[in-house]
């Protein structure tokens, strides 16, 4: 008898009490490398647009984002064995990668571009005959450079990391390299390292290599997380703050066209 009314009571002062649930947080893996998407400031913290956004995702989830730092070429087994819960460092939504992934909707679209030194002469890609390029290893840049670009005689050499292929570059070992748009012109044709070198054709979105924009990479089967992080792109981009972050970063918008 005294078991049952114990039990009575306990259940009847939960029922009445305030009770602070906290979420659990969102680790999200970042290639620190990529500027100004993400990269490390002076002081050593991760910044860019990736991290804010993140946050604001996180804000919109009501969870608190752990960041976890991963070399580009090992995101999707990171991944996989549960070493965080989503990349949102730059990962174009391919065919190919959602055979084994789950992407969420896009949340921007930002074309690839080569690049050479300044006296080059280049009219088309077949100018590139004998150039040595580097590519982040892993990337929808590679694929397009190994698909495309090897076939007119480019040689391709693949690293772990963007900022290695600057550091080449300048080291006289490397022509140049393929790379997104955005990315290679804030994080190396902007600044003094990048001066003798130059963006050369069009544009590069081809769907084949580029597929359907950047998203939030997941593991397959996490459909609620899906659908959560789905609605909070589309809270950020109707509320202004996805805006708001992006101005930060850009003179446009990043969200690209459909």
């Amino acid at each position: 008898m005294k078991k049952h009314v114990t039990t009575a009571l306990l259940a009847s002062l939960m029922a009445g009490a305030s009770f602070t649930v906290v979420a659990q947080d969102l680790r999200v893996a970042v290639d620190p490398t990529y500027e100004p998407f993400v990269y490390k400031n002076a002081k050593g913290e991760l910044v860019g647009f990736n991290i804010d956004f993140s946050n604001a995702v996180c804000e919109e989830l009501k969870r608190k984002c752990v960041f976890v730092e991963q070399v580009w070429d090992s995101m999707i087994p990171g991944l996989q064995s549960r070493r965080y819960d989503v990349i949102i460092s730059d990962m174009s939504i391919t065919e190919e990668r959602k055979r084994v992934i789950d992407f969420s909707d896009r949340y921007y679209k930002t074309p690839s571009t080569i690049v050479v030194k300044n006296s080059v002469d280049y009219k088309d890609q077949n100018s590139l005959k004998g150039m040595t390029l580097g590519v982040l290893k892993g990337s929808t840049q590679e694929r397009y450079a190994e698909g495309e670009l090897a076939l007119k005689g480019v040689k391709v050499v693949a690293y772990e990391a963007q900022d290695q292929v600057y550091l080449d570059i300048n080291a006289g070992r490397l022509d140049g390299t393929v790379a997104d748009k955005v990315e290679v012109t804030g994080g190396f044709l902007s600044k003094p390292d990048g001066k003798d070198f130059k963006s050369v054709g069009p544009d590069l979105l081809d769907s084949k290599y580029y597929g359907e924009g950047m998203g939030i990479a997941l593991r397959k089967g996490q459909d609620e997380l899906k659908g959560q992080l789905n609605q909070a792109i589309k809270t950020l981009r109707s509320n202004g703050k996805y805006a708001e972050i992006a101005k930060k970063y850009f003179d446009f918008d990043p969200y690209g066209q459909d």
